[in-house]
């Protein structure tokens, strides 16, 4: 059952959203009820933490500095010379 919704939206946002809509061959209500379902589905799967993976948070400390992708660039050129 459908349920009438009234919203506060910029008139911008709502002239694009429109224009989007009539692109896409839908609604602003169904682009609205769609995102809007999308938002508040639940995560089928929730990854749970191992147990290993707590134990191991947190054992490695590294300085504000530290740059994980130059870092794992010069493990590759070490690695492949």
């Amino acid at each position: 059952m459908n349920t009438k919704l009234t919203l506060n939206v910029d008139r911008q946002v709502i002239s694009r959203a429109k224009k989007y809509a009539q692109e896409q061959r839908t609604s602003v209500s169904d682009l609205v009820e769609n995102y809007l379902k999308k938002l508040t589905m639940e995560a089928p799967h929730q990854q749970k933490i191992t147990p290993l993976v707590k134990g191991l948070s947190g054992i490695i400390s590294l300085t504000e500095k530290f740059d994980e992708k130059t870092a794992y660039t010069h493990y590759l050129e070490e690695k492949y010379k």
